[in-house]
């Protein structure tokens, strides 16, 4: 039996921010039958994770910029592989069967062609929304949770800045650090983001940056003791002024820095003398370095959201055609927690 699979896929390598007529949607057959010998599986694409840090991928890196695995260079006509969930249509690999449902790489399409030691493992929904195995309960939770807890290593009463943080692990980070016991401050980029944050995730403050004419001044205002913690999405101003207001032994867990993604020259010029006598630790992360706490994340944040503790925020669009406008929205701010595509029904 053979489909037509449309898939998403740049044209060409994107500099500055992303454009629609960056992207177009490709067509090809694809037999949903295994050749034999083969160990592939094809999955049939239900939900799947946009992220910002896809946008390095989409660029042309000079030979001072070594990409890793995480962000090497896309080549523009072939499938973007994301983190996702779908179900078996078709599998020569002995550890997946027809109709079960998997968690892993798949693509920004309607069909995925999973090759051995490609990460992907069958899902167990716990009784929860497919959709919250892309988020809450997938990478974006993962980061927060590793990021918050191994990287930040809290102790209880400190002061938490957390930015982006109506964002899919900001929003998390927050989540998990009011329910360690922390005090809770995140900055959004919108009114209605920073009354949710407040109001519905149970930060104990928050303030839109784009009111802020002086970082620094406004992170004093709602720090007047310093900051302990700072959980870094951003960059840039946001993390220059974050570090003048932390604390003696303040730690700093760098999880992305949106703000660079799209202009290369907005860099953070941190004052390191801070840095020096201040003994501050900065710490960039990658979530799949902590995957031996996988199984407490799992355990932890399933019992948080069934007792009503923790919010998943998602925020869902329908369609493999809307996947450039959702991933594009992501750098205009348009997302309220993690965005995710719908691609295809159960």
């Amino acid at each position: 039996m053979e489909v037509t699979n449309k898939f998403v896929t740049i044209k060409h390598h994107i500099d500055g921010s992303p454009q629609e007529s960056d992207f177009e949607i490709n067509i090809e057959t694809l037999s949903l039958s295994v050749e034999p010998g083969s160990k592939d599986v094809i999955v049939k694409n239900l939900y799947v994770s946009i992220d910002p840090y896809q946008l390095n991928r989409m660029k042309t890196y000079s030979s001072s910029q070594t990409a890793t695995s995480f962000s090497s260079s896309l080549t523009p006509g072939l499938a973007i592989d994301t983190h996702g969930v779908g179900r078996v249509v078709a599998s020569g690999n002995p550890n997946f069967e027809k109709d079960d449902l998997v968690v892993g790489l798949i693509s920004w399409g309607e069909y995925s062609i999973v090759k051995e030691g490609v990460i992907l493992n069958k899902l167990d929904p716990m009784g929860f929304p497919l959709s919250h195995h892309v988020g809450v309960l997938g990478f974006s939770g993962l980061t927060a949770y590793c990021g918050f807890f191994n990287v930040c290593k809290p102790k209880k009463g400190e002061k938490v800045f957390v930015s982006a943080a109506s964002g899919s692990v900001g929003n998390l980070v927050g989540q998990y650090a009011k329910l360690f016991g922390c005090y809770v401050v995140g900055s959004a980029g919108s009114r209605k983001k920073v009354d949710m944050l407040k109001e519905k995730l149970g930060f104990d403050d928050a303030f839109n940056y784009r009111e802020e004419t002086d970082l620094n001044s406004a992170l004093k205002r709602y720090f007047p003791d310093g900051i302990d913690i700072y959980f870094d999405n951003v960059g840039a101003e946001m993390l220059e002024a974050a570090v003048t207001n932390m604390n003696t032994f303040g730690r700093v867990a760098v999880c992305g820095v949106i703000s660079e993604y799209t202009d290369s020259g907005k860099r953070a010029a941190l004052h390191m003398v801070n840095v020096v006598y201040k003994r501050i630790t900065i710490q960039g992360f990658l979530c799949v370095d902590h995957m031996t706490v996988f199984a407490d994340f799992i355990t932890t944040t399933t019992d948080h959201l069934r007792t009503g503790k923790m919010q998943a925020l998602e925020d869902i669009s329908v369609g493999l055609e809307s996947v450039p406008s959702a991933f594009i929205g992501l750098f205009r701010g348009d997302n309220v927690g993690k965005k995710i595509v719908q691609v295809g029904e159960d």
